[in-house]
């Protein structure tokens, strides 16, 4: 296995400048590839999946009837960032996190920005995830999103770009950190001689996050984590991050509200709990509070959680930061609540809402991407240059029916990295999700979770839909 054949072609390659010339981050690491032995590169990536799958590192897909579990794959070429471009990837998500957090605290109080005409105040209160029964909302510390994961790309050009925001239960982080241990193993040479960064203390700082939110008179707060069950597509990250952590995996059945306290069902008795890591809906978390009779949802949360007597984290709330009409206007939200330009930018996006934008949308299908507000997974999307005509005059419709639900975009190049195919190096497309903690302070995990679309010429990176996963490597300067 070499790389001598491999061609970037006309993409951006995060590893290779042209054919035969690796970027200066990479030269360590593409000299040591090529000088395994025959045969020797296709061992290592058989024994990465082989520890993801005796350390049962899977994911339930959520359309499959058989609820079977699958290994996420994890292609053991690295992604490598250098330390100067992620300094300024980092200092743009924590801007973009703090401007995020400033728009939930003021659309669920006092509503300036819709009130100086910022965003238009339709486009928030007709949004799926903006939640009347949070109006008034003051969460612990003043903090709503304390977990985000803000998906970047990069085009043809090299330039970094937002592509998404996940604000109410982002996932992936587990893979992120079991890869690492996995890649540590399969190249152990390269971690002694690369400045690697750790992201090793990913977990620790996770739970000071949430212990940041505790009350300074609780000596001995409990924290949990919310999860739905096994059923859940990310149940394995659940009960890892909760073991990870020493803390109590929960289901709703676990907790009852009483005496004014959540509580949580032990051996011993109800046990008050101080803290919940919900990686559950906002709908989940209460039936009275959203008015739907579900048996999964722990009546009276909201009237502790409004009391101050629980912290929630992310926030009830923030699902409306997911929505992808609300994520066009965070550039604004930068420059209004920072007074700042954004250090990141947005991809160009298209809210068929306005009749005008509309129009460029449906007269230009063939060369856009469309998404629905709150779709997810791959789900929910078309992608044009490589949908049928049906395709497209099912989108439209949908658009016209229902225009504040459908945003487009412009189909990006996205960039590559090499990827082990049998017995070759093909360059597949990539995005990035770092994940950020809002605690005392901002945290942004070095790199994050590098998804991969493994099917040959997909821009679909999403493990549901074929794609899979690598190691982030960003270096020290």
């Amino acid at each position: 296995m070499r790389f001598n054949t491999y061609d970037p072609e006309h993409f951006y390659d995060e590893l290779f400048i042209e054919k035969g010339q690796p970027r200066p981050a990479a030269t360590p690491l593409t000299t040591r590839i090529d000088s395994l032995p025959e045969g020797e590169l296709q061992q290592r990536q058989l024994a990465a999946q082989n520890a993801l799958f005796k350390s049962g590192v899977t994911f339930n897909v959520s359309n499959d009837t058989q609820g079977r579990e699958r290994i996420f794959p994890l292609d053991i070429t690295p992604r490598i960032v250098p330390a100067q471009e992620w300094s300024r990837l980092e200092r743009g998500l924590k801007q973009r996190v703090y401007a995020l957090n400033h728009f939930l605290a003021d659309i669920y109080n006092h509503q300036k920005i819709l009130k100086d005409k910022i965003i238009p105040q339709a486009v928030v209160e007709s949004a799926d995830g903006y939640l009347e029964p949070c109006l008034g909302l003051q969460p612990p510390r003043g903090v709503w999103c304390h977990i985000t994961g803000s998906d970047l790309v990069r085009d043809r050009d090299g330039q970094w770009y937002v592509l998404e925001d996940n604000l109410r239960i982002p996932s992936g982080v587990s893979y992120l950190l079991e890869n690492r241990r996995v890649m540590k193993s399969i190249f152990p040479e390269l971690f002694r001689t690369m400045a690697i960064q750790s992201v090793d203390h990913y977990t620790s700082h996770l739970l000071d996050t949430l212990l940041y939110l505790v009350p300074d008179n609780v000596p001995d707060p409990t924290v949990v984590v919310l999860t739905s069950g096994s059923t859940n597509s990310a149940y394995f990250e659940h009960s890892f991050l909760a073991q990870q952590m020493g803390v109590e995996l929960v289901e709703s059945q676990d907790l009852v509200v009483a005496d004014g306290y959540l509580r949580m069902r032990t051996t011993k008795g109800l046990q008050r709990v101080d803290v919940v890591y919900r990686r559950v809906d906002d709908y989940l978390l209460d039936p009275l509070a959203f008015q739907r009779n579900d048996p999964e949802a722990i009546p009276g949360l909201m009237e502790v959680y409004q009391e101050g007597r629980v912290a929630i984290a992310n926030a009830m709330g923030t699902g409306i930061a997911d929505d992808k009409v609300i994520y066009a206007y965070v550039p604004e939200m930068i420059r209004y609540y920072l007074g700042e330009e954004p250090i990141l930018p947005n991809v160009e996006t298209y809210m068929c809402w306005d009749r005008q934008q509309q129009n460029h949308v449906l007269a230009n299908l063939d060369k856009l991407v469309v998404k629905s507000a709150n779709g997810y997974g791959g789900t929910g999307m078309l992608v044009g240059p490589a949908a049928t005509t049906a395709e497209r005059q099912k989108f439209a419709e949908l658009i016209q029916s229902n225009p504040r639900n459908y945003i487009a975009q412009p189909t990006l190049s996205l960039s590559r990295v090499p990827a082990l195919v049998d017995d070759h190096f093909e360059g597949c497309h990539v995005d990035l999700r770092p994940y950020i903690l809002y605690g005392k302070d901002i945290y942004v995990s070095p790199g994050g979770l590098t998804r991969v679309a493994l099917k040959k010429g997909s821009l679909v990176v999403n493990s549901s839909q074929g794609g899979g996963s690598k190691d982030t490597w960003v270096l020290t300067d």
